[in-house]
């Protein structure tokens, strides 16, 4: 139930991305390309190579062909969530050259960022595999491209977490601070008769206590060094209904320590890094001549 209601990769609508990629080519292109227009012939074609620069996990094959639609040809041959080697041909744009100019620089923006999240995604994963731990998305992703970003960490071989607030309860400190005891909280929450998993986050051992005797489905340990993290663990395994909580810790889980965390018993480990601060990878467009 947990994992259905919290945790899942996600898919993408091939309609909602080509709707998105029209929003994101009228930020760019709102007045027109005034360059290309003045300096490139309108019948003037061109070729050109999606190449990878460094290796990289790609992410963003599913945008190319609506960024481009039928103003030029598009060849892919790579996949989304395909290990790219430095050097490689990601693919190749051919015709019309205006549109290839003008709609470059959204397309390599894309993919740089995408691919940038499902590169670190992985290297997250591979270390966290072996413990048999999963490695989590957050709700910390720029404003207009969660989606995106979400199924580029699925791309890195990353599980989804909520994708937005309706999709499970998590009770947080903030809610705690303004609503008050955590066990009424619950009894309430369950009153309410909704279908959805409820995790609490915990930054004590106490607090970890208290959820317990609540009665969640999930906890999310936050901010907890690995020491503490253990002991959490410990508490919550030893309850008789402890067995079926799904586990995750957050915060300052880099790579780093990510082994370290996956080793304390932990199902899962959600790292908002992967989102807000995964670097771009270097993907270019270069023309044939």
């Amino acid at each position: 139930m947990v994992k259905q209601g919290l945790y899942k990769q996600l898919t993408l609508d091939p309609d909602w991305v080509s709707s998105e990629v029209d929003r994101l080519l009228a930020e760019d292109l709102a007045g027109g390309d005034v360059t290309t227009d003045a300096v490139v012939p309108s019948d003037l074609r061109a070729t050109a190579r999606i190449e990878a620069a460094e290796e990289l996990v790609f992410a963003g094959a599913v945008v190319i062909p609506p960024i481009f639609k039928n103003l030029c040809a598009v060849d892919l041959r790579i996949s989304d969530g395909q290990q790219v080697a430095a050097g490689e041909i990601i693919g190749t744009l051919s015709g019309s050259a205006r549109p290839i100019l003008s709609r470059e620089r959204v397309m390599l923006n894309l993919l740089q960022h995408l691919s940038g999240i499902a590169t670190l995604t992985r290297l997250f994963v591979d270390k966290a595999a072996p413990y048999g731990v999963i490695i989590l998305d957050t709700r910390k992703t720029i404003p207009g491209l969660r989606r995106f970003e979400k199924y580029a960490v699925a791309l890195g071989g990353g599980t989804n977490h909520r994708l937005d607030l309706s999709e499970g309860v998590l009770v947080k400190d903030n809610h705690l601070a303004v609503g008050g005891n955590l066990i009424e909280m619950i009894r309430s929450l369950r009153q309410e008769g909704l279908d959805l998993p409820i995790e609490v986050e915990a930054d004590t051992g106490a607090q970890v206590r208290v959820a317990m005797e609540a009665g969640v489905d999930a906890l999310l340990l936050d901010n907890m060094s690995v020491e503490e993290v253990r002991a959490c663990v410990d508490i919550v395994r030893g309850h008789p209904a402890g067995d079926d909580i799904f586990i995750e810790a957050s915060g300052g889980i880099r790579l780093t320590n990510v082994e370290a965390y996956a080793q304390t018993g932990v199902d899962g480990l959600s790292i908002g890094y992967l989102t807000h601060s995964a670097p771009a990878v270097d993907i270019r467009l270069e023309l044939e001549p």
